[in-house]
């Protein structure tokens, strides 16, 4: 709507024509003046750039930092350009220099730029000119330069010269009374489009500068309020108050600095432009109205005399205007005119009242010292000041006997006055104020006199704090203001950095001219006639609600309770996707994600499900399963709103990047008809993203209005496409997932057949389940080093953030590039270990570098953050190496880039060769694949991700690449889930026992794919030298037989717990007369808790490690024979076994078999007890399965009898506590921190005490009983001899696979779960 504005001729008076005349040299002799002058040729007359008259230039008297030069333009010039030169052949020159400008010789500005005073790089000799473009150009009559820098063999030398072109405006003075009335030519106004422009100066920090109101409600303010501009627009609310037009925008600081600032207000129906000295605000205007309805009237300089109460308590503004540009009318032009009402003035006046204040500005070395009365019996002094500092030292005195002094600590005013008398001392201390450093000009005023001080801040007497402490006071004549001269000894104190103005000493007022010229008093580093403070929060450079707090010389940010981190809260602290937590190792939780980074979007919760080859992401919704709908007709449709626990857009964000969406729907209906006809408009419909209506139903797709039913041709009535538009009187239910995740999710449900006798529905929404991430896969493979993919120009000024991962195998190569004139910003791998980020902003190049220990092209991932502002620039290497460097205090601070984006080469120089994956800029992921697929030499996609994410593969896992990702195959382990790290586990009844057949014998019958299963199956090896035997078990009964391993020799392998309940390993292998029986430990271990056994055989080595103990060995004697001889069946639980078996353990062991857990049992690479559980899901799984059928599973490896159940109950107990949830930084949802949504948690103050006691006596005996209960229950299903565990489904996946719950000590991280909290009670 305001293209035209982008121009640069946002305002007329900024001319579109070339404005760059030379200004200085028509000037007269007399225009220019200095602070002084070294000798007569070197009068400030002569300092025209390349003219030679007199000595060639100015030279001041003294070379230091109290020169200036001066020049009067005669009017008002507008000033585009400046240049210098130093004096001609000579060693004079200036290497750097400030520029002040005011329109009236007094109240000076300094030229601002980047948010800083600037300082202008001068000339490094005395002929070539240089010449400097004012970015934001400047109106002014009077400019001087102060030069800061000058050439070290000589002296400070200048000649000069300034560029633009005339200015012309017409000025009104507002007297803080009249108002300027603009009246409409007709009575109502309905307008869509506006365009306000004007330009005001004044000192004081309140007033109303335009206003405009409407009977409808209808209003439009710009103010100044606490010298910031407020603009209160409201385009209409209705009656109800559903709809809230009220908005109110914030903008600058400041603006009774007496100087000019411009305003731009840019209206199209909800659209605004709001600009303040060129920064601009957009935003929407609250409710859901386009005209602006105002009456009569829109009114310049303060509300309108109504008589209305609704400018009550606001003042009207007070200072100067010009420009005024309502919709094309020249205001100021038609008041000159006497076409508009300016009855309400006095005595109206077009040219500008100068206010004579004479601020003085204090850096941190700065004292001014200012003469009062000596020997006096009272002290009165009164200033005002204005700073960012919490603590200066804004006056001291030395009294005749004695010390005054009024400080400012912890932004209070505190005043101390110490006097020392023979009789002893009297001693008076007074505090005031609060938050005195906010940056506005606040009043001071102390008396003290005999016995009696009195200190007044903002001139409220009311709050005025007295002392009548004895006191006697004789001054000393002599006061110094914003620090000490260095050679008064006093304690030390901060120098106070700020301004002050209206200084009275003894109700005398300061002669600041009479200080300036010399004449009296004495200063140091202090800029008079001049406040040069910067307010370094506006335009706020904290980011996603970062606060922003300041001292004279920095700001800073508090990031705190947003999400972001860095020195601007740019920098999300969460992972994008759920994708992204399962590539850090974690499983299945609760995140907060961030899907665009340092984008728009805040961070927000959602349910992350690991499975073994997917991730699912889950946004819950509000919507209660089955809601009931009653009531609703096609006329009148209930609308059911579903709402989510995060907003539209980011949820939005969710289903762009997912490779596939789904959200089940379903009605259950009862004489309620749902989408009935296929050409009509549906009863039912349902709203999905971006506020769409849509006619299909779950199981069908868009454009089909059909459910379920009607595609698989199954409906109850084949004449209708669903089940509930046979309108039968029984429940149906039409539901199934809606896939289309462009239209996803639900946003609302239109219901609209349930208004008949006997008729009713109930809606269910599910949650919306999404899977995968595309972004995070997103990558591009770089096969020649000339290769490259362009992109458009970034787009980052004042705060960039790049992040990827790379994968090489070459020693060096440029990621990316982007060029400006001079400014560039540029990322690549230097060598092998160091990865650079440079870049330049103005000020010269800037390089990071991070070393890395080992060499960066092994071919695996790694990943690279870079982040730049205003206040530093960082690069952080696979979250190891990170190296930050702050920016300069001065300077440029804009990234200003114009050519394309390269994406892996630098115009060919030092391409990149392999693979660059998920580049975020900004937080907007590029599309590098679908670049890819039209750029020759760059393949889209990347392959080898086992490299890099292998390691997460546990237990013996093995990775398997995909083509975005990996996922861990788990058969072979005892493990599963998705890292192999879910321990698989049964529970044993009396009687259950596992068998495994490594010899199977060949079943009559057995179907050839069965024989050719069998044979995979088979291991060779029948002949063992060496075993690895793993598992966990618990029970509290012994004896029992916990593994067998039979042969079809004599020879065979036992683990078995002996009557007293200690662990015995039984060999039997050949040689021996007797088995070689091993007591692994003499401790009851039929304890109830968990114990894990590893076991290892090489030959006659044999090494055990019980729990978590240290392993011990063990030797088989030399006359036993170290093969186990054709092994052929292993028994879990107890033994079946028809050839020969050890009759000890039969009579000992075998009965009534064990009675427990067993859990992630492994023999050499087999798995019998996981492969018994997977059998046993199948089987319940297909219970159709005639008898004929299972015959040939007969013939798989695997058999169990009696009743086995998954459990994790056998998994080894954890000897770490986790870390706690507190200092956990992944696990926010255990703790309370709970932003961005700020539910407040109301705290009732006071708790009746009586109503506590009963309340804890109550919970101690309910707890009793419940402790009890659970006592009893454990009791009764112990002998029952039945254990249910129903397994938490996501048992393995809550199990962190984070170091913080891992066991220190063993390579088998083991979880434990909801199931076993009943052991620790």
């Amino acid at each position: 709507a305001f293209a035209w504005s982008r121009s640069g001729c946002l305002l007329w008076w900024i001319f579109c024509s070339k404005c760059d005349e030379a200004l200085a040299s028509p000037l007269a002799h007399t225009a220019f003046t200095s602070s002084s002058v070294f000798s007569n040729g070197y009068a400030p007359g002569y300092a025209k750039l390349n003219r030679r008259g007199g000595a060639g230039g100015w030279s001041p008297l003294d070379s230091d930092h109290y020169q200036w030069l001066q020049l009067d333009l005669g009017s008002r010039k507008q000033v585009s350009a400046i240049a210098t030169q130093g004096r001609y052949s000579s060693s004079d020159w200036t290497t750097r220099y400030r520029l002040l400008y005011s329109d009236t010789g007094r109240n000076w500005k300094p030229y601002h730029q980047d948010g800083n005073i600037w300082a202008f790089s001068g000339n490094s000799n005395s002929e070539s000119a240089v010449r400097h473009e004012l970015q934001q150009g400047i109106v002014a009559r009077f400019l001087r330069l102060v030069p800061l820098d000058w050439s070290e063999e000589g002296r400070i030398g200048l000649r000069i010269e300034v560029y633009g072109c005339s200015y012309w405006s017409g000025v009104i003075n507002f007297d803080g009374q009249g108002v300027i009335s603009y009246r409409f030519k007709v009575k109502k106004m309905k307008i869509i489009k506006d365009v306000i422009a004007l330009r005001f100066k004044t000192s004081e920090s309140e007033g109303v500068i335009l206003h405009g109101e409407g009977q409808q409600g209808d209003y439009i303010t710009l103010e100044l309020r606490k010298a910031k501009l407020l603009l209160q627009i409201n385009l209409g609310s209705n009656q109800y108050g559903s709809i809230m037009g009220h908005t109110s925008v914030t903008t600058g600081s400041l603006l009774d600095d007496n100087h000019w600032h411009s305003v731009v207000i840019e209206r199209y129906r909800r659209n605004v432009n709001f600009t303040l000295d060129r920064h601009t605000q957009h935003f929407r205007t609250n409710g859901e109205f386009d005209h602006l309805d105002l009456d009569y009237e829109l009114s310049f300089g303060g509300m309108p005399y109504s008589g209305k109460p609704v400018g009550a308590g606001r003042k009207n503004f007070k200072g100067c205007m010009e420009s005024i540009n309502y919709n094309g009318d020249n205001i100021t032009d038609l008041a000159r005119r006497k076409k508009l009402d300016t009855s309400s003035f006095r005595n109206l006046s077009f040219s500008c009242v100068e206010t004579h204040t004479f601020p003085v500005f204090f850096n941190a070395t700065s004292f001014l010292q200012l003469p009062g009365r000596a020997n006096h019996n009272t002290i009165s002094v009164s200033f005002q000041f204005r700073t960012w500092n919490p603590d200066g030292l804004l006056l001291f005195s030395n009294l005749d006997d004695g010390t005054l002094e009024i400080s400012l600590e912890d932004s209070k005013v505190v005043v101390r006055i110490n006097v020392t008398k023979a009789t002893g001392n009297n001693r008076v201390d007074l505090s005031s104020g609060s938050s005195l450093n906010d940056g506005q000009w606040h009043a001071i005023r102390l008396v003290a006199k005999e016995n009696f001080a009195m200190l007044t801040i903002d001139g409220e007497e009311a709050s005025a704090v007295r002392s009548t402490s004895p006191l006697t006071i004789t001054t000393g004549g002599t006061y110094h203001l914003g620090g000490l001269h260095p050679s008064t000894h006093s304690s030390f104190h901060r120098s106070f950095q700020g301004c002050m103005q209206v200084i009275l000493v003894d109700d005398q007022p300061a002669d600041l001219h009479a200080v300036e010229k010399g004449t009296m008093g004495a200063f140091e580093n202090v800029s008079l006639d001049m406040c040069a403070i910067i307010d370094r929060c506006m335009p706020n450079h904290c980011e996603h609600g970062g606060r922003c707090k300041q001292t004279w010389d920095s700001f800073s940010c508090t990031c705190d309770g947003t999400g972001y981190t860095g020195a601007t809260c740019h920098t999300s602290i969460y992972e994008p996707s759920c994708e992204a937590y399962k590539h850090l190792g974690r499983s299945s939780d609760t995140y907060w994600i961030d899907p665009d980074g340092s984008g728009p979007l805040g961070p927000f919760k959602v349910n992350c499900n690991m499975t073994e080859d997917k991730v699912w992401t889950t946004v819950m919704n509000n919507l209660p399963p089955k809601t009931t709908v009653t009531g609703s007709s096609r006329e009148r449709r209930t609308v059911l709103q579903v709402n989510y626990s995060a907003s539209m857009d980011q949820v939005t964000a969710i289903t762009t990047s997912a490779e596939y969406c789904e959200q089940k729907i379903a009605y259950s209906c009862r004489m309620s008809r749902l989408l009935n006809t296929p050409d009509g408009t549906p009863y039912t419909w349902w709203v999905g993203r971006g506020s769409e209506k849509h006619f299909y139903w779950g199981g069908s797709g868009p454009g089909i209005q059909k459910c379920a039913c009607g595609i698989d041709r199954n409906c109850t009535d084949p004449k209708y496409d669903c089940n509930c538009d046979a309108d039968h009187k029984q429940w149906k239910e039409d539901s199934g997932l809606l896939i289309y995740k462009e239209h996803l999710p639900v946003s609302q449900v239109a219901v609209g057949d349930t208004n008949r006798p006997g008729s009713e529905a109930k809606l269910t929404v599910g949650p919306l389940r999404c899977q995968g991430d595309n972004n995070y896969w997103n990558a591009a493979s770089f096969t020649t080093p000339s290769s490259y993919l362009h992109f458009a120009t970034f787009q980052g000024e004042t705060s960039a953030d790049i992040s990827f991962y790379f994968k090489t195998s070459a020693p060096y190569g440029v990621f990316l590039e982007n060029l400006g004139n001079t400014d560039f910003i540029r990322l690549e791998l230097k060598s092998p270990k160091v990865v650079s980020f440079s870049f330049d902003v103005g000020n010269g190049p800037v390089e990071l570098t991070v070393h890395s220990a080992t060499p960066l092209n092994d071919d695996q991932w790694h990943r690279v953050m870079a982040e730049r502002n205003v206040k530093e620039a960082v690069l952080q290497l696979d979250q190891t190496y990170k190296t930050s460097q702050l920016a300069p205090a001065q300077g440029h601070t804009r990234l200003e880039l114009f050519s394309q984006l390269y994406v892996g080469a630098a115009g060919g120089q030092r391409g990149f060769l392999g693979c660059i994956r998920a580049l975020r800029m900004n937080g907007i992921t590029l599309d590098l694949e679908e670049r890819a697929k039209v750029t020759p030499g760059v393949k889209p996609g990347c392959q080898g991700h086992c490299t890099s994410f292998g390691m997460y593969c546990r237990n013996g896992g093995k990775c398997v690449e995909k083509y975005n990702g990996y996922l861990c195959d788990c058969t072979t382990t005892a493990y599963d889930g998705p890292f192999c790290n879910r321990d698989v586990g049964g529970f044993f009844e009396a009687g259950t026992l596992v068998k495994y057949n490594f010899m199977p014998e060949a079943v009559a019958g057995a179907s050839r794919d069965a024989k050719i299963l069998m044979n995979e199956l088979t291991p060779h090896e029948v002949n063992l030298t060496k075993e690895e035997v793993a598992f966990s078990f618990s029970t509290s009964n012994a004896p029992a037989i916990l593994m067998y391993v039979s042969s079809k020799t004599q020879d065979y392998l036992a683990v078995v717990l002996r009557q007293n309940g200690s662990l015995q390993v039984r060999y039997n292998l050949g040689g021996l007369k007797e088995p070689f029986a091993i007591d692994v430990d003499q401790r009851n271990l039929a304890n109830g808790q968990p114990h894990s056994i590893n076991m290892s055989r090489v030959d006659r080595s044999i090494t055990i490690q019980l729990d978590h103990y240290p392993p011990v060995s063990y030797t088989l004697p030399d006359a036993s024979d170290t093969q186990f001889n054709l092994v052929k069946t292993l028994f879990l639980g107890k033994v079946f076994e028809t050839g020969h078996i050890d009759p000890i353990l039969i009579e000992r062991y075998n009965t009534p078999g064990f009675v427990g857990c067993l859990s992630r049992v492994q023999f050499n690479g087999v798995a019998p007890l996981k492969s018994a559980l997977r059998t046993a899901t199948q089987a319940q799984a297909t219970p159709t399965a005639s008898q004929p059928d299972r015959q040939p599973a007969a013939a798989l490896p695997v058999s169990y009898q009696g009743k086995l159940v998954e459990s994790n109950c056998g998994a080894s107990p954890l000897t770490i506590p986790p870390m706690s949830a507190a200092t956990d930084p992944w696990r926010l949802d255990n703790t309370d921190a709970e932003f961005p949504f700020n539910e407040e948690r109301v705290i009732p103050d006071g708790v009746n005490r009586d109503s506590a006691i009963i309340g804890g006596i109550i919970a101690v005996v309910i707890f009793t009983i419940l402790c009890t209960l659970v006592f009893l229950i454990r009791y009764m299903f112990r002998h029952k001899g039945t254990y249910h565990t129903n397994e938490a489904k996501s048992s393995g996946e809550s199990a962190g696979e984070s170091a913080d719950t891992a066991i220190i000590g063993t390579d088998n991280p083991e979880t434990i779960d909801e199931s076993k909290k009943e052991w620790f009670i």
